[in-house]
């Protein structure tokens, strides 16, 4: 049955940044699909909000943790883990963006860039790593999305030097990954979401979010159901044999971009 690619009822997943924007929309998209989900924040209330928000459409648990910091990613890998030693869909969503011209770009801002985007990830799939075992067969194997950016696929306007390069060493990081962690029966992904609505967004799309649109090839700005269709597709039967690919979910703005 078709629907069987999608159906993902009776497995643990974990997405982290959870509580808002793309995280939000992927953990409503698993829930629909019949998984279990564990969201992360940094903080308590918006765990606690985002929380409430989810619990309609299944079994949603949030727990505050800043994975900036490798001692809590370790904290967290134990909790989720803690009633199950088993983690079938692992999502490094949570993420930080830093704009500042080129002449005052700071050292803060590669570190807190870096920490969250691509050390976090990489700590969590360490922490994380013998449950994703115990899930994963030969013919289901645990799932890794990364979520990535576009900003690492084409050159934004913007001066967001730290994420870019954070974005981009995450999708390669993504391969390094799928091709040790295949033989284990764990797929590794990444997504690359163009423009959606969200907190990091926010004011961008405020100042110029027609004139985004209206470049984009199919006119428009990502939508919810975008974004948790990709997710659901790779964390399920249909995604199976799909490992190491970086896919745009963009409408098109990055990948048919053209000089100028």
């Amino acid at each position: 049955m078709a629907e069987n690619l999608f159906d993902l009822s009776g497995k643990n997943a974990l997405v982290t940044g959870g509580t808002k924007g793309i995280g939000l929309m992927i953990a409503r998209g698993l829930l629909q699909a019949g998984a279990r989900v564990v969201i992360s924040s940094r903080t308590a209330d918006a765990c606690a909000e985002a929380q409430e928000s989810l619990s309609e459409f299944g079994d949603v648990q949030a727990i505050p943790a800043d994975l900036s910091k490798h001692d809590e990613c370790r904290r967290l890998a134990d909790l989720v883990t803690a009633g199950s030693e088993r983690l079938d869909i692992l999502v490094n969503n949570a993420g930080a963006m830093w704009r500042e011209p080129l002449e005052t770009f700071p050292d803060e801002a590669w570190d807190t860039v870096l920490d969250l985007n691509l050390k976090a990830p990489f700590w969590l799939v360490q922490a994380l790593l013998p449950a994703l075992r115990k899930a994963g067969t030969a013919d289901d194997p645990a799932r890794i999305v990364n979520i990535g950016s576009i900003a690492a696929i084409h050159v934004a306007e913007s001066p967001n030097y730290s994420y870019a390069g954070s974005k981009a060493a995450l999708h390669q990081l993504t391969r390094v990954l799928a091709r040790e962690l295949g033989p284990q029966h764990i797929t590794v992904n990444a997504v690359a979401p163009g423009p959606f609505p969200s907190q990091m967004m926010a004011a961008t799309l405020e100042a110029v979010g027609d004139t985004i649109a209206a470049k984009a090839p199919l006119r428009r700005l990502g939508r919810d159901d975008d974004m948790a269709g990709v997710a659901v597709f790779l964390a399920g039967r249909a995604g199976s044999y799909v490992t190491g690919t970086v896919i745009p979910v963009d409408g098109g703005i990055a990948t048919t971009a053209t000089g100028t």
